[in-house]
């Protein structure tokens, strides 16, 4: 690069450089690159595309255009996403909020009848899940539980900069152990672990170098976090209450038994964006 390139050409330089590194949507990721090493908004690159940029807005770009060339993820070189509604921060102390896990809300959304009084999200990570619904239903109790310390700490300043500090308890917690066994909740939602280790061996290298793996495997196939929870959940929900888990495409006949076996009297499974089996909801006898 030289100190005379445009917008568009350094564009178009590292949507080729982005391309070759065999990077899923090379042009829209040069372009989010680029605008947040200039402080600008997509729409507003492109009205400046024959900008001519400086040395040091150069120097800038490089060093985002390499640490996404070694498939460091956009989002953790952006320092946020958006989810439900909400900008969270996100960094390597949790999982990349996904679209799929935006689409478990908006089916746990769909179904509750009534706007649940309490709420427990397991696995909070970032708080997505847990922010996000303590937006969407403004007087419920909410409860997040993280084993990871680095990961309460970042849903701990997510929810303090979304302005939910006081609607979400952050707690340590292994699924329910940490839990006052007297705590009922009318909403339990988790995305737990649930890709075996030979799964996780199969994901992107954003995936597999930068994300926390204890946050994406689980032993016996995937399947052992779900059973776990399905095993414990009916001790803490309400009566009438929904359990709504995400799940691997492939595990719905089983954890239909177990959760027949545990007690639940409903299940349902609901497909993701692709059409599998992603989604299972469970409730209690009313």
């Amino acid at each position: 690069m030289t100190d005379m390139l445009t917008v568009l050409e350094v564009i178009k330089k590292t949507t080729d450089f982005f391309a070759a590194k065999g990077i899923e949507s090379p042009r829209l990721n040069a372009e989010l690159l680029v605008g947040h090493a200039l402080s600008l908004k997509r729409m507003q690159l492109y009205m400046l595309f024959e900008r001519p940029l400086t040395a040091a807005e150069l120097e800038s770009i490089r060093g985002l255009v390499r640490r996404r060339g070694q498939r460091e993820p956009l989002q953790y070189i952006l320092g946020e996403t958006e989810f439900f509604g909400l900008k969270l921060k996100v960094d390597r102390r949790a999982l990349i909020p996904r679209p799929e896990t935006e689409r478990l809300l908006e089916v746990v959304v769909e179904r509750q009848v009534q706007p649940p009084a309490s709420i427990l999200d397991l696995g909070t990570g970032s708080g997505a899940i847990a922010l996000g619904l303590a937006k969407h239903y403004p007087q419920a109790l909410v409860t997040a539980v993280d084993l990871s310390e680095e990961a309460l700490a970042l849903a701990q300043e997510n929810a303090t900069a979304c302005g939910l500090a006081e609607r979400v308890a952050l707690r340590r917690s292994s699924w329910f152990s940490e839990l006052p066994p007297e705590s009922r909740f009318d909403l339990i939602v988790a995305n737990p672990p649930y890709l075996s280790a030979e799964e996780t061996a199969q994901t992107t290298p954003e995936v597999q170098g930068y994300e926390p793996v204890k946050a994406l495997t689980a032993a016996d196939g995937g399947l052992a976090d779900l059973r776990q929870i399905l095993a414990d959940a009916p001790r803490f929900l309400a009566t009438g209450g929904m359990l709504a888990l995400e799940t691997g495409i492939a595990q719905h006949a089983e954890l239909a038994r177990l959760a027949a076996n545990g007690g639940f009297k409903r299940t349902e499974s609901l497909p993701d964006l692709t059409g599998g089996d992603r989604f299972m909801l469970v409730w209690m006898e009313s």
